[in-house]
Protein backbone atom coordinates (compact mmCIF):
# COMPACT_ATOMS: atom_id res chain seq x y z
CA UNK A 1 0.00 0.00 0.00
CA UNK A 2 1.10 3.40 -0.75
CA UNK A 3 2.13 5.80 2.24
CA UNK A 4 0.38 8.64 2.59
CA UNK A 5 0.60 11.89 4.35
CA UNK A 6 -1.90 12.65 6.30
CA UNK A 7 -1.20 16.49 7.18
CA UNK A 8 1.81 18.54 7.48
CA UNK A 9 1.83 21.81 9.86
CA UNK A 10 3.79 25.14 10.51
CA UNK A 11 4.12 27.12 13.41
CA UNK A 12 3.83 30.74 13.12
CA UNK A 13 5.73 33.32 15.16
CA UNK A 14 4.81 37.05 15.39
CA UNK A 15 6.78 39.66 16.53
CA UNK A 16 6.19 43.28 15.23
CA UNK A 17 8.66 45.60 17.76
CA UNK A 18 12.45 44.20 19.07
CA UNK A 19 14.77 44.82 20.91
CA UNK A 20 16.60 47.42 18.83
CA UNK A 21 13.13 49.51 18.43
CA UNK A 22 13.08 48.16 14.68
CA UNK A 23 9.52 48.02 13.78
CA UNK A 24 7.19 46.12 11.22
CA UNK A 25 4.50 48.67 10.51
CA UNK A 26 2.93 46.39 7.74
CA UNK A 27 2.16 44.72 11.13
CA UNK A 28 0.58 47.44 13.49
CA UNK A 29 -2.54 46.86 15.09
CA UNK A 30 -4.52 49.51 15.45
CA UNK A 31 -3.65 51.10 18.71
CA UNK A 32 -3.64 54.88 19.73
CA UNK A 33 -0.88 57.08 21.21
CA UNK A 34 -3.21 56.66 24.75
CA UNK A 35 -3.62 53.03 24.45
CA UNK A 36 0.19 52.63 24.54
CA UNK A 37 0.35 55.26 27.35
CA UNK A 38 -2.25 52.88 28.94
CA UNK A 39 -0.58 49.87 28.85
CA UNK A 40 2.32 51.38 29.82
CA UNK A 41 1.28 52.93 32.61
CA UNK A 42 -0.24 49.36 33.91
CA UNK A 43 3.05 47.80 33.04
CA UNK A 44 5.01 49.86 35.52
CA UNK A 45 2.17 49.93 38.25
CA UNK A 46 3.02 46.05 37.99
CA UNK A 47 6.70 45.93 38.67
CA UNK A 48 6.59 49.23 40.70
CA UNK A 49 4.02 46.50 43.41
CA UNK A 50 6.59 43.70 42.87
CA UNK A 51 9.17 45.58 43.86
CA UNK A 52 7.52 46.54 47.15
CA UNK A 53 6.60 43.24 47.21
CA UNK A 54 9.85 41.63 47.27
CA UNK A 55 10.57 44.16 49.99
CA UNK A 56 7.67 42.83 52.10
CA UNK A 57 8.63 39.31 51.70
CA UNK A 58 12.00 39.89 53.18
CA UNK A 59 10.44 41.96 56.28
CA UNK A 60 8.47 38.46 56.68
CA UNK A 61 4.82 40.58 55.62
CA UNK A 62 4.59 38.17 52.69
CA UNK A 63 4.91 35.02 52.08
CA UNK A 64 6.83 33.29 49.57
CA UNK A 65 5.63 34.46 46.01
CA UNK A 66 6.08 34.30 42.12
CA UNK A 67 8.08 37.51 40.95
CA UNK A 68 6.40 38.94 37.68
CA UNK A 69 9.40 41.17 36.35
CA UNK A 70 10.14 40.67 33.02
CA UNK A 71 6.47 39.25 31.63
CA UNK A 72 4.84 42.61 32.59
CA UNK A 73 4.00 43.04 28.61
CA UNK A 74 2.95 39.70 27.70
CA UNK A 75 0.41 39.98 30.07
CA UNK A 76 -0.91 43.41 29.92
CA UNK A 77 -1.19 43.40 26.02
CA UNK A 78 -3.74 40.34 26.03
CA UNK A 79 -5.70 41.79 29.09
CA UNK A 80 -6.00 44.80 26.88
CA UNK A 81 -6.74 43.46 24.40
CA UNK A 82 -9.95 41.71 25.90
CA UNK A 83 -10.97 44.97 27.79
CA UNK A 84 -14.49 45.36 25.99
CA UNK A 85 -15.50 41.74 26.24
CA UNK A 86 -18.28 41.62 28.51
CA UNK A 87 -18.64 37.90 29.00
CA UNK A 88 -14.81 36.91 29.89
CA UNK A 89 -13.67 35.10 32.79
CA UNK A 90 -9.98 34.56 33.75
CA UNK A 91 -8.14 31.52 35.14
CA UNK A 92 -4.81 32.59 36.42
CA UNK A 93 -2.08 30.48 37.76
CA UNK A 94 0.48 31.89 40.44
CA UNK A 95 2.22 34.51 38.19
CA UNK A 96 -0.38 36.71 37.33
CA UNK A 97 -0.39 39.54 39.00
CA UNK A 98 -0.49 42.14 35.84
CA UNK A 99 -2.95 40.68 34.22
CA UNK A 100 -5.25 40.69 37.37
CA UNK A 101 -4.51 43.88 38.63
CA UNK A 102 -5.47 45.43 34.40
CA UNK A 103 -8.47 43.47 35.20
CA UNK A 104 -9.14 44.81 38.15
CA UNK A 105 -8.68 42.90 40.97
CA UNK A 106 -7.20 45.37 43.51
CA UNK A 107 -3.61 45.29 44.75
CA UNK A 108 -4.54 45.12 48.63
CA UNK A 109 -6.24 42.04 47.85
CA UNK A 110 -3.45 40.91 45.79
CA UNK A 111 -1.16 41.88 48.91
CA UNK A 112 -3.61 39.62 51.01
CA UNK A 113 -3.28 36.41 49.00
CA UNK A 114 0.52 36.09 49.35
CA UNK A 115 -0.05 37.60 53.01
CA UNK A 116 -1.97 34.32 53.51
CA UNK A 117 -5.00 36.14 54.26
CA UNK A 118 -7.75 33.79 53.18
CA UNK A 119 -9.38 37.51 52.12
CA UNK A 120 -7.42 37.81 49.32
CA UNK A 121 -8.99 34.91 47.53
CA UNK A 122 -12.53 36.60 47.83
CA UNK A 123 -12.82 38.01 44.43
CA UNK A 124 -15.46 40.24 43.43
CA UNK A 125 -17.89 38.69 41.47
CA UNK A 126 -18.06 40.73 39.01
CA UNK A 127 -14.55 40.30 37.71
CA UNK A 128 -15.29 36.72 36.74
CA UNK A 129 -11.60 35.59 37.83
CA UNK A 130 -10.72 32.20 39.18
CA UNK A 131 -8.72 32.12 42.59
CA UNK A 132 -5.21 31.71 41.82
CA UNK A 133 -4.00 28.01 41.14
CA UNK A 134 -1.00 26.87 42.56
CA UNK A 135 -1.09 22.98 41.18
CA UNK A 136 0.55 23.28 38.35
CA UNK A 137 -1.86 23.15 35.06
CA UNK A 138 -4.92 21.91 37.22
CA UNK A 139 -6.50 25.69 36.13
CA UNK A 140 -6.65 24.88 32.82
CA UNK A 141 -9.24 22.34 33.55
CA UNK A 142 -11.45 24.72 35.17
CA UNK A 143 -11.13 27.05 32.23
CA UNK A 144 -12.17 24.01 29.87
CA UNK A 145 -15.11 23.57 32.59
CA UNK A 146 -16.52 27.02 32.28
CA UNK A 147 -15.83 27.05 28.37
CA UNK A 148 -18.00 23.77 27.67
CA UNK A 149 -20.59 25.24 30.01
CA UNK A 150 -20.90 28.41 27.79
CA UNK A 151 -21.65 26.47 25.10
CA UNK A 152 -24.06 24.24 26.50
CA UNK A 153 -25.98 27.29 27.63
CA UNK A 154 -25.53 28.44 23.99
CA UNK A 155 -23.44 31.62 25.73
CA UNK A 156 -21.25 33.91 23.87
CA UNK A 157 -18.28 34.42 25.93
CA UNK A 158 -14.59 33.41 26.70
CA UNK A 159 -11.98 32.06 28.59
CA UNK A 160 -8.49 33.10 29.24
CA UNK A 161 -6.33 30.18 30.66
CA UNK A 162 -2.75 31.12 32.03
CA UNK A 163 0.33 28.34 32.07
CA UNK A 164 3.66 28.65 31.96
CA UNK A 165 6.30 26.70 29.63
CA UNK A 166 6.51 24.12 32.46
CA UNK A 167 3.05 23.81 32.56
CA UNK A 168 2.41 22.62 29.59
CA UNK A 169 4.81 19.50 30.53
CA UNK A 170 1.56 18.28 32.94
CA UNK A 171 -0.95 15.92 32.04
CA UNK A 172 -3.85 17.93 33.48
CA UNK A 173 -2.81 20.75 30.27
CA UNK A 174 -3.04 17.76 27.83
CA UNK A 175 -6.43 16.80 29.07
CA UNK A 176 -7.70 20.28 29.21
CA UNK A 177 -6.59 20.89 25.94
CA UNK A 178 -7.96 17.81 24.13
CA UNK A 179 -11.36 18.16 25.76
CA UNK A 180 -11.35 21.92 24.72
CA UNK A 181 -10.59 20.51 21.30
CA UNK A 182 -13.29 18.10 21.09
CA UNK A 183 -16.09 20.26 22.46
CA UNK A 184 -14.55 23.57 20.64
CA UNK A 185 -14.43 25.21 24.07
CA UNK A 186 -13.76 29.15 23.50
CA UNK A 187 -10.78 29.25 25.35
CA UNK A 188 -7.54 31.36 24.62
CA UNK A 189 -4.66 28.71 26.63
CA UNK A 190 -1.36 31.45 26.84
CA UNK A 191 1.67 29.98 27.56
CA UNK A 192 4.03 32.19 28.75
CA UNK A 193 7.46 30.44 28.12
CA UNK A 194 9.65 32.11 29.97
CA UNK A 195 12.49 29.54 29.51
CA UNK A 196 12.37 27.79 33.15
CA UNK A 197 10.36 25.50 35.21
CA UNK A 198 12.08 26.45 38.06
CA UNK A 199 15.48 25.13 37.64
CA UNK A 200 14.51 23.02 34.66
CA UNK A 201 15.01 25.16 31.17
CA UNK A 202 12.83 24.95 28.13
CA UNK A 203 15.10 22.84 26.11
CA UNK A 204 15.04 19.90 28.48
CA UNK A 205 11.05 19.73 29.10
CA UNK A 206 10.16 18.93 25.83
CA UNK A 207 12.31 18.26 22.17
CA UNK A 208 9.55 20.08 20.58
CA UNK A 209 10.48 22.57 18.53
CA UNK A 210 8.03 25.29 19.96
CA UNK A 211 5.20 24.68 22.58
CA UNK A 212 2.78 26.47 20.30
CA UNK A 213 2.71 22.87 18.08
CA UNK A 214 1.47 21.11 21.50
CA UNK A 215 -2.29 22.78 20.44
CA UNK A 216 -1.99 20.63 17.00
CA UNK A 217 -2.41 17.23 18.39
CA UNK A 218 -5.71 18.01 19.73
CA UNK A 219 -7.07 19.79 16.91
CA UNK A 220 -6.81 23.61 16.69
CA UNK A 221 -3.90 26.56 16.02
CA UNK A 222 -1.17 26.93 18.09
CA UNK A 223 1.03 30.14 17.02
CA UNK A 224 4.40 31.76 18.66
CA UNK A 225 4.84 35.02 19.74
CA UNK A 226 7.10 37.45 20.53
CA UNK A 227 5.74 37.88 24.57
CA UNK A 228 8.48 41.20 25.30
CA UNK A 229 6.31 43.08 22.41
CA UNK A 230 3.44 44.40 23.25
CA UNK A 231 2.43 45.41 19.77
CA UNK A 232 3.00 41.40 18.41
CA UNK A 233 0.79 39.93 21.65
CA UNK A 234 -2.22 42.77 21.28
CA UNK A 235 -2.49 41.39 17.73
CA UNK A 236 -2.25 37.95 17.88
CA UNK A 237 -4.94 37.97 21.25
CA UNK A 238 -7.20 40.04 18.96
CA UNK A 239 -6.76 37.49 16.42
CA UNK A 240 -7.43 35.15 18.57
CA UNK A 241 -10.41 36.52 20.53
CA UNK A 242 -12.11 37.10 17.40
CA UNK A 243 -11.90 33.43 15.99
CA UNK A 244 -12.41 31.97 19.44
CA UNK A 245 -15.87 34.42 19.63
CA UNK A 246 -16.78 33.18 16.03
CA UNK A 247 -16.90 29.88 17.13
CA UNK A 248 -13.78 27.97 16.16
CA UNK A 249 -12.89 26.74 19.50
CA UNK A 250 -9.62 27.04 21.58
CA UNK A 251 -6.43 28.58 19.88
CA UNK A 252 -2.98 28.34 22.03
CA UNK A 253 -0.71 31.30 22.30
CA UNK A 254 2.98 30.91 23.30
CA UNK A 255 4.73 34.43 23.89
CA UNK A 256 7.85 33.58 24.42
CA UNK A 257 9.14 35.99 27.26
CA UNK A 258 11.76 35.97 29.87
CA UNK A 259 11.78 35.80 34.03
CA UNK A 260 14.13 38.01 35.07
CA UNK A 261 13.83 37.47 38.90
CA UNK A 262 13.75 33.64 40.52
CA UNK A 263 11.13 31.37 40.31
CA UNK A 264 9.43 32.67 43.51
CA UNK A 265 11.41 34.25 46.27
CA UNK A 266 11.84 30.50 48.11
CA UNK A 267 14.58 30.34 44.80
CA UNK A 268 18.00 31.75 43.60
CA UNK A 269 18.28 31.87 39.66
CA UNK A 270 21.87 31.81 40.02
CA UNK A 271 22.38 27.88 41.19
CA UNK A 272 21.01 27.19 36.85
CA UNK A 273 21.45 30.32 34.89
CA UNK A 274 24.03 32.47 33.86
CA UNK A 275 24.61 36.30 34.74
CA UNK A 276 25.01 37.01 30.83
CA UNK A 277 22.00 34.66 29.81
CA UNK A 278 20.29 37.01 32.06
CA UNK A 279 22.02 40.15 31.03
CA UNK A 280 20.81 39.24 27.34
CA UNK A 281 17.21 39.13 28.30
CA UNK A 282 17.18 42.19 30.18
CA UNK A 283 17.88 44.21 26.90
CA UNK A 284 14.16 42.84 25.79
CA UNK A 285 12.63 44.22 28.17
CA UNK A 286 9.16 44.70 27.42
CA UNK A 287 8.93 48.00 29.55
CA UNK A 288 12.16 49.74 28.08
CA UNK A 289 11.05 48.43 24.74
CA UNK A 290 7.91 49.63 24.65
CA UNK A 291 9.48 53.06 26.37
CA UNK A 292 11.75 53.19 23.82
CA UNK A 293 9.54 53.21 21.08
CA UNK A 294 6.96 55.82 22.94
CA UNK A 295 10.10 58.32 23.27
CA UNK A 296 10.92 57.81 19.20
CA UNK A 297 7.54 58.52 18.44
CA UNK A 298 7.42 61.75 20.80
CA UNK A 299 4.77 60.50 22.71
CA UNK A 300 6.74 60.12 26.12
CA UNK A 301 9.39 61.75 27.86
CA UNK A 302 11.33 62.01 30.86
CA UNK A 303 9.15 64.43 33.05
CA UNK A 304 6.11 62.18 32.13
CA UNK A 305 8.00 59.30 33.52
CA UNK A 306 8.96 60.47 36.26
CA UNK A 307 4.96 61.65 37.34
CA UNK A 308 4.27 58.27 36.53
CA UNK A 309 6.57 56.51 38.56
CA UNK A 310 5.41 58.93 41.25
CA UNK A 311 2.00 58.09 40.96
CA UNK A 312 2.87 54.55 40.64
CA UNK A 313 4.31 54.44 43.47
CA UNK A 314 1.71 56.55 45.41
CA UNK A 315 -0.88 54.19 45.03
CA UNK A 316 1.13 51.22 46.17
CA UNK A 317 2.28 52.91 49.19
CA UNK A 318 -1.93 53.40 49.15
CA UNK A 319 -2.48 49.89 49.44
CA UNK A 320 -0.25 48.50 51.59
CA UNK A 321 -1.24 50.58 54.20
CA UNK A 322 -4.76 48.89 53.13
CA UNK A 323 -3.11 45.14 53.69
CA UNK A 324 -1.22 45.98 56.71
CA UNK A 325 -4.70 46.75 58.30
CA UNK A 326 -6.04 43.90 57.34
CA UNK A 327 -8.04 42.41 60.30
CA UNK A 328 -6.50 38.69 61.56
CA UNK A 329 -7.62 35.93 59.72
CA UNK A 330 -10.50 33.70 61.52
CA UNK A 331 -9.24 29.77 61.48
CA UNK A 332 -12.87 29.01 59.98
CA UNK A 333 -12.38 31.39 56.55
CA UNK A 334 -10.16 28.56 54.97
CA UNK A 335 -13.42 26.72 54.47
CA UNK A 336 -14.17 30.27 52.38
CA UNK A 337 -14.36 31.91 48.71
CA UNK A 338 -14.09 28.42 47.43
CA UNK A 339 -17.39 27.20 46.37
CA UNK A 340 -20.05 29.37 45.50
CA UNK A 341 -22.44 27.24 47.67
CA UNK A 342 -20.43 25.79 50.51
CA UNK A 343 -20.78 21.79 49.87
CA UNK A 344 -22.77 19.88 53.38
CA UNK A 345 -19.51 17.99 53.75
CA UNK A 346 -17.39 20.95 53.57
CA UNK A 347 -20.06 22.84 55.72
CA UNK A 348 -19.57 19.96 58.50
CA UNK A 349 -15.88 20.10 58.55
CA UNK A 350 -16.00 24.13 59.46
CA UNK A 351 -18.12 23.88 61.96
CA UNK A 352 -16.10 21.15 63.63
CA UNK A 353 -12.67 22.90 63.20
CA UNK A 354 -14.58 25.89 64.93
CA UNK A 355 -15.36 23.95 67.36
CA UNK A 356 -11.79 22.62 67.79
CA UNK A 357 -10.62 25.72 68.31
CA UNK A 358 -12.89 27.34 70.20
CA UNK A 359 -12.28 24.56 72.79
CA UNK A 360 -8.35 24.93 72.87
Amino acid sequence: MPTDIIDNFSVKRIGILDSDGKIDSSLLPPLTPDDLRTMYWWMNLSRTLNTKMLNLQKQGKLGTFASTIGQEGAQIALVYAAKDIKNAWYCPSFRETPALLLRGVPMESILRYWGGFESGSNIDKSLNVLPVCIPIGTQLNHAVGLGMSMNIKNEKGIVFAFVGDGGTSEGETSEAMNFAGVFKAPIVFFCQNNHYAISTSRDKQTASKTLAQKAIAFGFEGVQVDGNDVFAVYKVAKEAIENTLNGNGPILIEAETYRMDNHTTADDWKKYRSPEEVEVWSKKDPILRLKNYMISQGIWDDTKESHMLEDAQKKVDQAVQQYESTPKTKVEEIFDHVYATIPQHLAEQKEAYKKFWSEQ
